[in-house]
């Protein structure tokens, strides 16, 4: 029984990994499409084509006998999920993305941890617990987070050399920027990196804490999914339409654009989705943000091996005092579980 229980506690930990890993890969593929021309909002489009395409026929057939009706309610969950989770989050991030690096947005995105704390404990999904050790490391750790995503933002400090292997795949393509830019206009670029990015994470939090409420009255991973691609789909069509009216952007070859588009669509909002939303049910919306640190690592590793992106002081310090306070709010959290394991035991 022991062991059972040990795995059911690691296969949401195990869960997340996955998904970190897989938007790892799509922070590497915006870039090289961005690269390569195609507009951000396009692939945004797209990506919800693709993803609406692969996960409606899952979940029509494997939820057909368990599904509940739909309701005014859960359509309009749907929309926010849609909205919060689908093309205002992607939206921001890939502008934040295209004016910054990839390793820089995605620290940045290691905010979601205490934006998503604040807003559990106001939408009284979690408890602050400020008497408590586990409330202090809460409300310590999202501190120290905020903290070094203002390092992060304002400092940049010497270039790291850890490695290179001087393959640059951003190099091939057509439309790229030049690297020598002017002080004030790279300071102008992290200023405004900052802000999407920061819209991002707030919106990404805002889907897991509406994300959470729409389990409690439609708890059905697939068709919740679904539902959520069609209102994305709808929402980031609409927006791409009403900014991009050019046919020839929405052309799609054998090429890195086709490739990105797939990629993004059927991994990273079908997949990966679903198994967000089946660890938001199991362990919470906190929960599943604490695990964002790892697709940092991750990107930046992508990022020196095949876009010669380099690290610099500024990024190391920000990124490991975000980390350090993520894992405070992680620990804060663990020991309340295991309190309530313990509770649960004794009655």
């Amino acid at each position: 029984m022991g062991i059972r229980e040990g795995l059911d506690e690691v296969k949401p930990a195990l869960m997340m990994v996955v998904v970190q890993i897989a938007y790892a890969g799509v922070n590497v593929f915006y870039k090289l499409a961005a690269n390569d021309g195609m507009n951000l909002k396009i692939i945004i489009a797209y990506r919800f084509v693709f993803s609406t395409v692969f996960i409606l026929p899952l979940a029509f057939f494997i939820e057909r006998r368990d599904r509940p009706k739909l309701s005014w309610a859960i359509l309009f969950q749907a929309f926010l999920c849609g909205l919060f989770g689908g093309s205002l989050v992607h939206n921001l991030y890939i502008e934040s993305l295209n004016v910054t690096s990839a390793t820089f947005a995605s620290a940045m995105n290691n905010l979601i941890p205490a934006i998503t704390f604040f807003l559990a404990v106001s939408f009284r999904l979690e408890k602050l617990n400020i008497g408590r050790s586990s409330g202090k490391a809460k409300v310590l750790g999202s501190l120290v987070g905020i903290g070094g995503a203002m390092i992060l933002t304002l400092y940049k400090g010497v270039e790291i050399n850890i490695w290179s292997t001087h393959v640059d795949l951003l190099k091939h393509g057509q439309h790229q920027q030049s690297h020598e830019a002017s002080p004030k206009d790279e300071y102008g670029n992290r200023i405004l990196g900052c802000l999407l990015s920061v819209g991002s994470a707030t919106s990404y939090s805002l889907w897991l804490i509406a994300q959470a409420k729409m389990n409690q009255i439609y708890p059905c991973y697939y068709s919740s999914s679904a539902l959520m691609s069609v209102m994305g789909l709808i929402q980031s069509v609409v927006f791409a339409l009403c900014t991009e009216r050019d046919l020839n952007q929405w052309k799609l070859g054998w090429n890195i654009r086709l490739l990105t588009v797939v990629y993004s669509g059927v991994t990273a909002s079908g997949l990966v989705v679903i198994l967000i939303a089946w660890c938001v049910k199991l362990r919470g919306p906190v929960f599943v943000s604490v695990f964002n640190p790892l697709m940092l690592v991750l990107v930046a590793i992508a990022g020196s091996f095949i876009l010669d992106e380099k690290l610099h002081l500024g990024c190391v310090l920000g990124a490991l005092l975000i980390v350090f306070g993520l894992y405070l709010v992680l620990w804060g959290k663990g020991k309340e579980m295991k309190k309530k394991v313990i509770v649960a035991i004794t009655t």
